[in-house]
């Protein structure tokens, strides 16, 4: 196997930012980083497109019993997806599903309250929405994002990573408008391996990429 790719996700995220320059000065192009990971790479294609940036966040819904089974997703702006097929074969319960959504719900806002620090959402409608994140192993995370954005009626889903196993973008290719995966590495093995500087991004990292990206944006970008 060949060595790291990236010195780290700053850097990988301006080497795909390369690979969206048609989005680039658009009014309608936003940003969307899937927390932690996302966000370092996020903020370099965001600054490299002229383009708003902000978090989407996705949390699990666990089976009952069976936690890493997601039984659907909840996602920004108050979007659930329910695994319809997973639902009907366990029988699962609706009571069970709204108590999951329920926990789940109130650590996503939590989460949200924290990383914007008052500012509003970014407005998705009829927007060019590409949701970022620093690689793709299963793509599970990435596929409940993007259904999730679809429900927000944007224009175009656009899925842009460095870095994902090949399996992966094929999956996403079914479901986002777009994909770009800068590097699809074959065997892939894992995302932190194709990095030479893999450390954990914190909630404070967070916190200070948007709030950076944020007074750097325009006054027009549009909230919600």
């Amino acid at each position: 196997m060949r060595g790291p790719d990236f010195q780290d996700r700053f850097s990988a995220g301006r080497e795909l930012a390369a690979l969206l320059g048609r989005y680039a000065h658009h009014p309608d192009t936003r940003v969307f980083a899937l927390p932690r990971g996302g966000v370092p790479v996020g903020y370099e294609v965001a600054r490299a497109l002229g383009a708003p940036l902000d978090v989407f966040l996705v949390r699990k819904l666990g089976t009952p019993g069976h936690e890493e089974l997601a039984m659907g997703a909840i996602a920004t702006g108050g979007v659930h997806v329910v695994n319809d097929e997973v639902v009907r074969q366990l029988d699962i319960p609706p009571e069970q599903i709204d108590a999951a959504a329920a926990r789940e719900g109130a650590e996503l806002r939590r989460r949200e309250r924290s990383y914007r620090q008052g500012r509003p959402a970014l407005d998705v409608r009829h927007r060019r929405v590409i949701l970022v994140d620093d690689g793709l192993a299963t793509g599970a995370t990435m596929r409940a994002a993007v259904a999730a954005v679809r429900q927000l009626e944007p224009a175009r889903v656009v899925v842009a990573v460095p870095v994902a196993a090949p399996e992966a973008c094929d999956l996403l290719e079914e479901e986002a408008d777009e994909v770009v995966c800068a590097r699809m590495p074959d065997p892939f093995f894992a995302v932190g391996l194709w990095y030479r500087d893999f450390a954990q991004t914190t909630d404070d990292e967070v916190r200070a990429l948007l709030a950076s990206a944020s007074r750097a944006a325009e006054p027009s970008a549009g909230h919600v």
